[in-house]
């Protein structure tokens, strides 16, 4: 085929199929179709073999135009042959250039349904064109794809057939489209004029026709961002109940319109939405760039990404993240419950960067781009409408005529397409939002400061950061605060630019700033907590905002988001924040508001220290500016009460000074001077009036004074005066309220909910709330107000809260699923158990009771008071302790006493039996941390407190004259009793009147006595589990369990005399005594539990090498032994010894090969499967068959998700929230020499302080030293969906971080690498390094 001149590959075609000369002959256009070769070589190839068949001449061309590649003919057919533009692309495809276009004929054109008058036309073009003057051909915007050496190309993704054009910068796009310029939307015109009309006098404004032209299209480019109908069946048809539904955006202000999905929830957003085709930046052409600098200043929600190279280092993902974090998405990632998908995301707090079509920088058959028209079968097979930033003019036009041929659906009249990228980047940019100052300032160490990157802030999605320059060149309405809104920062940067009119300052404001910065310099505490105590309404929250405002230049100034978050992870970020741009760590104040008075601000101040030494290298000792003040702002009946119970703090009343009645005074005069009724202002004016009540009274009476409780809006309103008067600020969503009103939302903007709800409206406020995204909610402009309306409803209208209270209960509408924030059911029983006794009294009465006074009946009668108002783990603790001393009280009173009475015995077993009952509960609830009961440890207090129960109870038996433990043979009874082996009526015991009574009642609470040494010896091996795989140290419990083992011991793992003279008397006994002696010096030892060997890494060689020898002689004897758990749970610890002992005493010779532990593992895991209860023989097959470098075929993975399911059923859910650590890490060696235990990395650090060498570990610095470096492999692997994998070649193996905050949130999808642990839950992730 030289002659041809084809691509080599289409020659190897022919070579594949065993075409001869004598075939090829006889082959026609369609027979080298179905070899798969496009139809430009097809036709070549067909046109040079009818020539030398028929002897025939070939028409003859101008030599460039068989020169021409595919890209050209698309350029002259477009430009010279004014051809449409998908028959330009069809041709592009299917491979035509220059050489093969020279050989078609009309019908080959029709062949590619090209219809016949273009086909006529194209042909009579082509014979037209002159040998001397070759045509000028200009490359097509955006559309560029360099010519691959194989010109038989695989089909062209849906990526690149929307961006196949020259990615020039934009300046050249005017030139060649022309004629799609010129065109706008009427109703885009429209949408201007109205956004110019609500434009702020600080806006730019056009200066000529050209200019106003111009900023009509960005406004509209703003639309194609924020009008985004997304319903992609399939994978992405998930999409459609996260994205907007409908929103506006009108010259940076927002209007927040509802969407109710499914009436699951409501919500408007103020972010920006953008979908885009395929762009790269060119090597050497920089410009590019910059043309797309304004996205990096929108508020972005997400961005649909079409182009599978967007995340390499010449595309737009790549190019954004370098100075904004965007987390890396698919559309599957979008599926599931709402929530879930939204708090998994980071959706609202991050960027999502969705990959619609694959991702070239990651491997996997998942991550493959689709070609155009799968991706268009499989993921846009029923499209309402998408909206594109699209590059070219050509790659519209592909799409609009898509679109109409798909969903016969004409998208030129809602099309906007005139600008270049450089004007629409410099327009967009020139609009506020964006004008404000584009760098935001922080304050550093001495005196100066430092610029708070976009990326950065985009991490902290807990804070919400107030920095030096905040509110530079921005406007809002201060009208709002003064109505009842909440305070914002503008409001004080409007007071500071007027100083003839500065922000009320309540008589608190020095004492606070004073207290504030006393603490900063004097305490010796890296985090101080420092609570503001408050009416509701009075001002607090504004005091707090105000000192805050007043102290960002001296220390770095945030505000907690949100309440609810777990307090580690705002420790993270707070850290964060004071390191932010320094070597050196900045002091940081932090405001909680809205705070209910839980523990949470106090963990807060617990985890930050702890969170400094773990994840930081800060010097403690040596940094007096690493300094956290947290302000607590919290709202309480009585501030005075509270402030005396807490120091330091302070607080501020519904009550003003002289002096503050002055200045507010001072301020309504100043609102008289801008404002006509500033008397309207009735939240100020409720100030002002010091909170008289007979001014909100008569405001009250005379607005309700046509109030009708049958109608539609006064019910609304009083369901928020009941709401209000209860829970302060608590709104409800203004859809809800549209909802409940029968609104129709299609024409909302027409009529707003606040219209409807005349003449009450004066006394509402909306609220924007910023919870998933912003809604908007609707509320009683104070508390004071909707309390009084209380008052006027019955004094008036005969309308009692009981009667308000049934008809909301009766009202569906208020118990739906997902209404914003708070549903009204939420608040609704949060203001009733006002009605209701704190628990805090019962409990602490019976407290006094049990531990003073020793009441134990009373105690316990008010115990259970407390827990029937709230069951926590705290009142259940205190049933327990209640019990336990009692019972203690009794042993100790039977221990003195020379006669026992039978019947105390009986009390007594009942009184630990309820007390075993109320630990076990409340260890159950311990689960449950966020609950707010006091922060002691309870983690394991409720075990503890079942194992101190049951020697109690062994202590109280063995007083009983038949099991006396100073007489051999009657403890070996009681061994033989509580082992199971022997019932009451075996024991052997005197026959009198009292050992009758003793078994009749040991009879009667048989079951419960022997289960209790079973229940001891499982609760051991639990809390050894516990202390051993979980991080974190409890020092005062492992003393107190280490003292109860050992008289566990004593009890029970000791050969009674009376055993072993029966064993010489009887021979026959002596292999199961033999091994009965084995097992019990395992037990002793602690080394019949896998964790019990575990534990052995880091105690002396001599020690495992005996307990390895006694696994090896159980091991011979198990073919006498019918017990097949026992066998198998030994067979598993013996493997264990065998790697341990290996690596204590590699040359011991009880040590067995790596070969044979292998054999016996496989035929262990044959035997047991994936469903075995316990972690342990997947633990091992993670230790003996975990992948080399090259191993791909591999069951590894199957082991992780059985180690891992196993763990769920075998830890408790307590144990299941804590972070396991690793005994083992995976080392550069081979065989069992590449497992390295933690003790033998600890031996490279016996110089150091131990405590010093743990927080090496815990922050994760332990492997940047070069000793772990050498010793240790450093794994590739990925992080996708919110998981780390460890990859070998395409074999994907799921691991666990061991620093969750390594991990960025949003569940990006990104390559990295790692050290490899060993946990009892699966593979450890350590010191996880991102490759880009």
């Amino acid at each position: 085929m030289t002659e041809v001149k084809v691509h080599k590959t289409c020659a190897d075609r022919f070579v594949e199929e065993e075409v001869s000369g004598d075939s090829l002959v006889a082959f026609k256009k369609t027979d080298i179709l179905d070899l798969g070769i496009k139809h430009g070589p097809a036709v070549k190839i067909i046109s040079y073999l009818e020539s030398l068949r028929d002897g025939l001449q070939r028409d003859q061309f101008p030599a460039y135009v068989e020169n021409w590649t595919k890209e050209q003919v698309h350029q002259w057919l477009l430009q010279h042959v004014n051809a449409y533009s998908k028959y330009a692309i069809r041709l592009q495809e299917e491979d035509v250039s220059g050489d093969c276009l020279v050989c078609f004929k009309k019908q080959d054109l029709l062949d590619l349904e090209v219809k016949s008058g273009p086909a006529v036309k194209i042909l009579s073009n082509l014979r037209q064109l002159s040998k001397d003057q070759e045509p000028t051909l200009q490359p097509i915007p955006h559309n560029e794809q360099k010519e691959a050496p194989n010109p038989i190309q695989p089909e062209v993704s849906v990526a690149q057939t929307v961006a196949s054009d020259p990615a020039e910068p934009f300046n050249t796009t005017e030139v060649q489209a022309d004629k799609m310029l010129g065109k706008k939307s009427g109703k885009a015109q429209q949408q201007f004029k109205k956004a110019s009309e609500e434009k702020k006098i600080d806006e730019p404004k056009p200066q000529n026709f050209k200019a106003r032209r111009k900023e009509t299209v960005v406004v509209n480019c703003l639309h194609c961002f924020t009008h985004i109908y997304t319903c992609f069946t399939n994978s992405i048809n998930s999409f459609s109940s996260i994205f907007p539904y409908h929103l506006e955006n009108t010259m940076g202000k927002t209007t927040n319109v509802k969407m109710n999905l499914n009436n699951e929830f409501a919500f408007s957003c103020s972010k920006y939405s953008t979908v885009k085709n395929k762009y790269t930046f060119q090597p050497g052409s920089p410009e590019q760039v910059q043309y797309l600098k304004f996205l990096n200043k929108l508020k972005l929600f997400c961005v649909l990404d079409f182009d599978p190279d967007s995340n390499t280092q010449v595309g737009l993902c790549h190019s954004y993240r370098e100075s904004r974090w965007a987390n890396l998405h698919t559309p599957s990632q979008y599926q599931g419950q709402i929530d879930s998908v939204i708090k998994n995301l980071n959706l609202y707090k991050q960027t999502s960067w969705v990959f619609c079509n694959g991702r070239h920088d990651l491997e996997g058959d998942s991550n493959k781009e689709l070609n155009y028209w799968n991706w268009l079968r499989k993921s846009c097979s029923d499209v309402d409408l998408i909206m594109f930033l699209l590059l070219s003019p050509s790659t519209y036009e592909k799409w609009k005529e898509l679109i109409q041929e798909k969903l016969d659906f004409d998208i030129d009249p809602q099309s906007v397409y005139e600008l270049s990228l450089s004007e629409v980047n410099g327009t967009v940019l020139a609009l506020r939002p964006f004008s404000e100052s584009s760098e935001r300032l922080l304050p550093s160490s001495d005196s100066s400061f430092v610029v708070l990157k976009n990326k950065d802030e985009d991490l902290l999605t807990a804070l919400d950061i107030l920095c030096l320059n905040q509110c530079e060149n921005i406007y809002e309405d201060k009208e709002e605060f003064y109505r009842g809104g909440k305070v914002k920062w503008w409001n004080f940067f409007f007071c500071d630019k007027d100083k003839q009119k500065p922000f009320i300052k309540r008589d608190k404001y020095e004492n606070l700033k004073r207290m504030i910065r006393s603490e900063l310099r004097e305490s010796k505490e890296m985090c101080v907590l420092l609570n503001l105590f408050h009416n509701p309404g009075c001002g607090g929250t504004t005091l707090a905002m105000h000192v805050m405002w007043d102290l960002r230049k001296e220390i770095r100034c945030a505000v907690l988001k949100d309440n609810s978050l777990p307090m580690t992870e705002v420790a993270v970020q707070v850290v964060k924040l004071m390191k932010l741009e320094n070597e050196k760590p900045c002091q940081v104040f932090l405001l909680i508001d809205d705070s209910k008075e839980t523990e949470n601000p106090y963990k807060l101040c617990n985890c930050i220290p702890q969170t400094v030494e773990s994840h930081s290298n800060i010097n403690v000792d040596k940094a007096q500016s690493c300094k956290v003040i947290i302000l607590n702002c919290v709202r309480s009946q009585n501030p005075k009460d509270s402030y005396r119970r807490h120091n330091p703090s302070q607080y501020i009343t519904a009550s003003l000074s002289p002096e503050e009645q002055n200045e507010f005074e001072k301020k309504l005069n100043e609102l008289r001077e801008t404002h006509d009724t500033p008397e309207n202002f009735y939240s100020f004016m409720i100030m002002k009036s010091n909170f008289d009540k007979k001014y909100i009274d008569d405001l009250v009476h005379n607005t309700l004074e046509n109030f009708d409780f049958s109608s539609k809006n006064a019910k609304l309103f009083s369901f928020l005066a009941l709401l209000n008067s209860y829970v302060a600020e608590s709104e409800i969503s203004r859809s809800l309220c549209e909802d409940f009103l029968c609104m129709k939302r299609i024409r909302w903007q027409e009529e707003s909910a606040l219209d409807r709800m005349e003449p009450f409206s004066n006394l509402l406020i909306i609220d924007r709330v910023e919870e998933w995204g912003v809604y908007e909610g609707i509320r009683i402009l104070h508390s004071s107000i909707a309390s009084a309306c209380l008052e006027e409803f019955e004094r008036s209208h005969s309308l009692k809260v009981s009667d308000i209270t049934i008809e909301i209960l009766h009202c569906d509408l208020f118990f739906s699923i997902g209404q914003g924030r708070q549903t009204v059911q939420q608040i609704f029983v949060k203001a009733s158990t006002r009605f209701e006794k704190s628990l805090s009294i019962p409990q602490a009465l019976a407290r006094y009771l049990y531990i003073k006074e020793h009441d134990f009946p009373e105690a316990l009668k008010w115990a259970e008071k407390a827990k029937n108002i709230k069951a926590n783990p705290y009142t259940f603790d205190t049933i327990g302790q209640i019990h336990k001393s009692n019972l203690k009280s009794n042993n100790d009173r039977g221990k003195q006493e020379t006669s026992c009475n039978p019947e105390d015995l009986n009390t007594n077993i009942k009184i630990a039996s309820n007390a075993i009952t109320a630990f076990k509960k409340a260890q159950e609830l311990a689960v449950d941390e966020s609950d707010d009961f006091p922060q002691k440890s309870y983690h394991v207090q409720g075990y503890v407190g079942v194992l101190e129960i049951a020697f109690l109870v062994f202590e109280i038996l063995s007083r009983l004259p038949f099991f006396d433990q100073s007489d051999p043979m009657k403890k070996m009874y009681f061994q033989r009793f509580l082992k199971k082996a022997i019932p009451i009526t075996s024991v052997y015991k005197e026959d009198n009147e009292r050992n009758n009574i003793y078994e009749e009642i040991i009879k009667e609470h048989e079951r419960f006595l022997q289960n209790l040494k079973a229940e001891v010896k499982e609760t051991f091996e639990l809390l050894d589990s516990f202390f051993t795989y979980m991080k974190g140290r409890y020092p005062e419990f492992q003393r107190k369990i280490s003292s109860l083992f050992k008289h566990y011991v004593s009890l029970f793992c000791n050969t009674p005399k009376e055993m072993k003279k029966e064993q010489q008397n009887n021979p026959n006994l002596n292999l199961k005594i033999n091994i009965e002696e084995q097992r019990l010096f395992l037990e002793k030892n602690q080394a019949d539990t896998f964790v019990g060997i575990l534990q052995h890494l880091d105690k002396p060689a001599e020690e495992i090498e005996r307990i390895t020898e006694c696994y090896a002689y159980l091991q011979k004897q198990h073919h006498q032994l019918n017990d097949k758990k026992q066998k198998t749970k030994e067979t598993i610890n013996c493997i264990l010894s065998n790697i341990v002992l290996y690596l204590l005493k590699p040359n011991s010779k009880h040590v067995k090969s790596i070969d044979s532990l292998s054999d016996l593992l496989s035929t262990t895991l044959q035997d047991v499967g994936l469903r075995y209860p316990f972690p342990d023989p997947y633990y091992l097959a993670l230790l003996l068959f975990w992948p080399r470098t090259t191993e791909e075929d591999t069951e590894i993975a199957t082991y992780v998700t059985a180690i891992r399911n196993s763990t769920r059923k075998y830890l408790t859910p307590l144990f299941q929230k804590r972070s396991t650590v690793a005994h083992l890490y995976l080392g550069k060696e081979k065989g069992l020499k590449r497992l390295v235990s933690k003790p033998q990395l600890d031996e490279n650090f016996k110089k150091m302080h131990r405590e010093t060498l743990a927080q090496l570990w815990r922050n994760g610095d332990i492997f940047k030293d070069k000793t772990i470096i050498n010793r240790l492999q450093r794994v590739r692997g990925s992080i996708e969906q919110g998981e780390v994998f460890a990859n070998y070649g395409k074999l994907k193996i799921p691991v666990r971080p061991a620093l969750v905050h390594r991990v960025s949130g949003g569940f990006s999808t990104e390559k990295v690498s790692f050290y490899l642990g060993f946990a009892i839950k699966g593979p450890i992730a350590y010191d996880i390094q991102y490759e880009n």
